[in-house]
C-alpha cells in the first residue's frame, strides 16, 4: 500500500471537500430543506461547521504523530554520532519547511506534539475523535508540562475522564474555546501542583519585569509581567479612572482613555493635559488599589506619577474584587492557593495581606472546609454591592456566555424569566451578562436558560441548539495535617443547642489562633455560629 494508499486517501478527502464546498454554494444534489430552501442552508452550514471542526481535529491528531512519527524516525537513521541538539534542529527544521512554519513555531509545534502523543493519550484520544482541537491539546501539554506523571495523568482525567473521582463540572472540554479552558486547567493545576504555590510565586516575582514589542502601523506593545495582585490592581485603576473621564463630551473609547490615562501616568507626571482638558477631569478612585498604573514599580513603591494620579478628584467608580481563601490558607495552616476574582489561583500570603491591609477594593470571601462552598462574604461587599450581586458572582465567576472571558466587575444582574412575566429576584432567576451579551440576549433570539443557586445560565440560540455555561469547579480546602474533616461533622461544633458555651464549642487549635488577627477572630464566630 504505502505512498499510493496515502495518495487514494487524501484524493477521496478532496473528492469530499468538492462535494461541501457544493453544498455550502447550495448546489448539492438534494437541497437541505424543500419546504424552506434558506432556512435548510442557514442550517446545513452549522452541520458542515460542525463536522468540519471534528475532521480537522483528526488531522491534528494526525499531523501530531506523523511529526513524532518522523522525529523518531530521522533521529534513528541519524544515528549516535550527530550531537542531540543537531539532531532536534535537523527535524524541526524539515517540518518547519514542509508546514510552512518559522522555527520557533515549528520547534514548539514538535514539543507539543510529543507531549500529547507520548505521554498525554487521554488529550490524545479526544483529539481523534474530534472532541476537542488542537488549540486545548496545546494547553494540556503547557499546563502538565512541569507537572510529574501522575500529576498530569490526575489533569486529564478531571477533564477528559467523565468517569473520573472528581470531573470538571459545566460543558465539557471541548465545548469550551480553548483560552477558556486554559484558564480553567491552570486554576486545577495551581491547586494540585506538587510544589508549594508560595515557592513558585517567588520565583516569579523574581522574574518580574517590562516588555517593550514593536507592531504594525508605527505602534507598539509596552506591558508588564507582574505579582497578580499588583497587574490586576493596575487595570481596575486604569479602568476607574477611565471611567470617571467619560462624559457628553468625551469622544474616547473606554479602551482610548485607558491607554491614554497609561501612558500619562508613565510619560509624566499623571497630570497631564489630554486628561483635564478632554474630559473635565474626573479622576481615580481610591479604592481601585495601592499598586500603580499598568505596574510601574512592581516593588510596590510609589512614584511621582503614582501620587499625582492619587492626587486628582476622586471617580464614584469603585473596582471591588473578591478574594476567595479557603479558611485553613486564611488561618495560615495550609498554603492552599486562594482564588482572586477575575485572575485565579493566587499565593494565600498574597491573600491574607490583601484582606488584612485594609485595601479598599478586595472583599474576602471565606470557603467552608467541609465542602469548598462559600461561607460568607465580608461586611463592606455586602454594603456596597449588595448579598445577591456578591453570590453571583461567586456562582458564576464570569458572564455565563459561552466563551466569554468578561469577569464579574463589568457584568449585569439580568432576570432569566422577566419580572413582569412572573419572574422572582432569586439567585436561581438571576444571570449576570456582560453589556454585550445582555444586549445579545434582548436584541436577538439568543435566550438564557434557568439557572439555579449553584450554576450559571446556559444559552439557546436562534437556530434552537444549547450551548452549557461554563462552571466553577469548587472544591473542599485540603485540611492540615493531622487534623479530619470529621472534626466539623459532630453537633458539637454546629449547634447552640447542647447547653454548652461558646468556647466549649470551639476546638482548642481554633481557640488558639483566634488571638493571631481580628480576621481570624470574625471566622471563629462564624464556626460557631
Amino acid at each position: 500500500m504505502g505512498k499510493a494508499a496515502v495518495v487514494r486517501a487524501f484524493g477521496e478527502i478532496c473528492a469530499a471537500l468538492a462535494v461541501l464546498n457544493a453544498e455550502v454554494d447550495g448546489a448539492g444534489v438534494e437541497p437541505f430543506s424543500a419546504a424552506d430552501p434558506l432556512a435548510g442552508v442557514a442550517a446545513g452550514c452549522l452541520d458542515i461547521l460542525a463536522g468540519a471542526r471534528e475532521v480537522e481535529a483528526g488531522f491534528a491528531g494526525l499531523k501530531a504523530r506523523a511529526a513524532v512519527g518522523y522525529a523518531e524516525s530521522a533521529d534513528v537513521v541519524a544515528g549516535p554520532d550527530v550531537p542531540v541538539r543537531a539532531r532536534e534542529m535537523a527535524v524541526a527544521a524539515e517540518i518547519g519547511c514542509v508546514l510552512a512554519l518559522g522555527p520557533r513555531a515549528a520547534s514548539s509545534f514538535l514539543t507539543a506534539s510529543h507531549a500529547v502523543v507520548a505521554t498525554l493519550p487521554l488529550t490524545l484520544s479526544a483529539l481523534q475523535a474530534g472532541v476537542i482541537s488542537w488549540g486545548h491539546a496545546v494547553v494540556m501539554a503547557d499546563e502538565t508540562a512541569c507537572l510529574d506523571a501522575a500529576g498530569a495523568a490526575a489533569l486529564e482525567a478531571h477533564f477528559l475522564d467523565p468517569g473520573a473521582a472528581d470531573p470538571a463540572r459545566g460543558c465539557p472540554v471541548g465545548a469550551l474555546p480553548a483560552h477558556r479552558f486554559k484558564a480553567k486547567a491552570r486554576t486545577w493545576r495551581e491547586r494540585h501542583h506538587a510544589e508549594s504555590i508560595e515557592a513558585r510565586h517567588a520565583n516569579g516575582v523574581a522574574e518580574r519585569r517590562v516588555e517593550f514589542r514593536a507592531d504594525q502601523d508605527g505602534m507598539a506593545w509596552l506591558s508588564a509581567y507582574l505579582p497578580a495582585d499588583q497587574a490586576l490592581a493596575g487595570w481596575n485603576r486604569l479602568t476607574a479612572t477611565a471611567r470617571g473621564l467619560q462624559g457628553p463630551g468625551e469622544g474616547r473609547t473606554l479602551t482610548q482613555l485607558r491607554a491614554d490615562t497609561f501612558a500619562d501616568a508613565i510619560l509624566t507626571n499623571g497630570t497631564g493635559a489630554s486628561d483635564t482638558r478632554a474630559s473635565g477631569s474626573r479622576g481615580l478612585t481610591e479604592g481601585a488599589s495601592g499598586s500603580s498604573c499598568g505596574g510601574a514599580g512592581a516593588s510596590g513603591s510609589s512614584t511621582g506619577g503614582v501620587g499625582a494620579v492619587r492626587d486628582r478628584v476622586l471617580s464614584p467608580v469603585r473596582a471591588q474584587v473578591l478574594v476567595t481563601v479557603p479558611v485553613f490558607s486564611l488561618l495560615g495552616l495550609t498554603d492552599e492557593p486562594a482564588v482572586l476574582d477575575g485572575y485565579g489561583p493566587v499565593p494565600p500570603s498574597m491573600a491574607r495581606e490583601l484582606v488584612a491591609s485594609g485595601a479598599g477594593s478586595f472583599y474576602r470571601v471565606l470557603v467552608d472546609p467541609r465542602d469548598g462552598a462559600p461561607l460568607e462574604i465580608g461586611r463592606t461587599s455586602y454594603r456596597v454591592t449588595g448579598p445577591m450581586r456578591a453570590w453571583l458572582r461567586m456562582r458564576d465567576g464570569k458572564c455565563p456566555f459561552p466563551g466569554c472571558s468578561n469577569n464579574s466587575l463589568d457584568n449585569d444582574a439580568d432576570h432569566i424569566l422577566a419580572w413582569a412575566k412572573g419572574g422572582t429576584t432569586g439567585i436561581s432567576n438571576l444571570g449576570q451578562p456582560c453589556p454585550k451579551h445582555h444586549k445579545l440576549r434582548h436584541a436577538t433570539g439568543w435566550k438564557p436558560t434557568p439557572a439555579t443557586k449553584n450554576e450559571p445560565p446556559g444559552w439557546t440560540s436562534p437556530t434552537g441548539r444549547h450551548y452549557q455555561s461554563e462552571h466553577q469547579d469548587w472544591e473542599p480546602p485540603r485540611w492540615p495535617p493531622g487534623w479530619s474533616s470529621g472534626f466539623f461533622k459532630g453537633e458539637r461544633y454546629l449547634s447552640r443547642g447542647q447547653n454548652m458555651t461558646d468556647e466549649e464549642m470551639v476546638p482548642k487549635e481554633l481557640r488558639v489562633a483566634r488571638e493571631r488577627s481580628v480576621l481570624e477572630e470574625a471566622l471563629l464566630k462564624h464556626l460557631v455560629s
